[in-house]
């Protein structure tokens, strides 16, 4: 299993940050940060947070 890092936390909060001031769907969201593919970016957020990007957005 990979290890997640300081660069995936900080990836993360940046995520957040745009979930709840942005529009901007979870794909533009994660293709904005870099990630090649919005699964991928998805699947590191629910493991970071509990959460998938959706969820979170729609919670907070």
């Amino acid at each position: 299993m990979k290890k997640f890092t300081f660069i995936d936390d900080f990836l993360i909060n940046k995520a957040k940050n745009r979930l709840l001031r942005s529009t901007e769907s979870v794909s533009e969201i994660a293709f904005a940060l870099g990630f090649e593919y919005s699964q991928h970016f998805s699947k590191i957020f629910k493991v970071k947070t509990g959460m998938s990007p959706s969820e979170y957005r729609s919670l907070n």
